[in-house]
């Protein structure tokens, strides 16, 4: 079984990105093949500024490290390193129609947010088909606001398999739900597009300032706080053991504790959740040798691998290998 997933260097991890995609990623690296990659391509549709990407890039790999993610055990490189997805996306995009995109609610939501209608944005949906399909993934992680990307990936290349034969394999979804919607401190799903995120690795001090500074109600100190639908509920029931969750609980249900002492609390518990996490990531950066070496294997072990996949399609299409 090979697993697929990807996450873009736009910045510091944050506890969603955590708990939506890279919990799960530790998990499935120990439960077949997994390919990780960043998504630096996908990254300049976004507002990146010049020259920042090689920084985000060396800095989000070291994140995927620290938490967890082993290059021992999974194959983890950056997207560009692997430049045979650009060939694989053009031979995608002559069969993809252009109503399928246009209904892309991705696409949409971005230029929404400001961000530039480009034909990157446009037809980024290709390019993810293409980071799927070139590594022959039998299953995705994807959180329900992207399962459509896979269903265009599914759709894509079924449309691919009609016209030119059975080069490649419809890959299923992992629907990511266990960690339900991360709250960000302003109470949104916690997003960088938000600007609400508490980010794994930020100092200390920047850390406990950010929770701190969660938006809560004016409920006096001395009555009971509303649990259901709370940012400090919804973040503190990820963390700790039953007991300091049980006990968080207590406190927000009974009265007498005000919003500032539960956000210490919740610090306290934020800190302690990542402490070993914390530590690592400080040990890889001081070694970026070892780093970069991991990430050039990585890009030859993927380089490999859709070298394989590209040749059954350079075939089916007649085009010269």
């Amino acid at each position: 079984m090979r697993y697929l997933s990807g996450i873009q260097p736009t910045g510091r991890l944050h506890l969603g990105n955590y708990f939506g995609m890279i919990r799960p990623a530790v998990e499935l690296q120990t439960k077949g093949e997994a390919y990780y990659f960043l998504a630096d391509y996908h990254a300049l549709t976004g507002a990146a500024a010049s020259g920042q990407l090689p920084g985000l890039v060396q800095e989000t790999f070291l994140d995927l490290l620290g938490c967890g993610v082993d290059p021992e055990k999974a194959v983890v490189f950056r997207q560009s390193a692997v430049p045979e997805v650009h060939e694989l996306a053009w031979y995608l995009s002559t069969v993809t129609p252009m109503g399928l995109l246009e209904r892309c609610h991705s696409y949409k939501d971005k230029v929404a947010k400001g961000i530039s209608p480009s034909h990157g944005l446009f037809a980024y949906p290709v390019l993810m088909a293409a980071d799927i399909l070139l590594y022959d993934a039998d299953r995705v992680p994807v959180g329900q606001d992207q399962k459509q990307h896979l269903e265009v990936a599914r759709d894509v290349a079924g449309k691919f398999n009609d016209k030119f034969g059975p080069v490649f394999k419809l890959p299923e979804s992992i629907i990511r739900e266990e960690a339900g919607v991360v709250p960000g401190v302003d109470g949104q799903k916690m997003s960088k597009s938000y600007n609400n995120t508490l980010e794994i690795f930020a100092p200390e001090k920047e850390l406990r300032k950010a929770i701190m500074g969660i938006k809560t109600d004016s409920t006096p100190v001395e009555s009971p706080k509303a649990v259901e639908g709370s940012t400090l509920w919804g973040l503190a029931r990820l963390m700790g053991t039953e007991g300091e969750r049980a006990e968080f609980r207590a406190r927000m249900e009974k009265g007498g504790t005000g919003y500032g002492d539960l956000k210490k609390m919740l610090a306290d518990m934020v800190l302690k959740e990542f402490a070993a996490l914390r530590k690592r990531r400080e040990e890889l950066a001081a070694d970026p040798k070892k780093v970069a070496r991991w990430m050039t294997e990585g890009a030859a072990k993927a380089r490999k691998t859709a070298d394989g996949v590209l040749a059954r399609v350079r075939a089916a299409v007649g085009t010269k290998s």
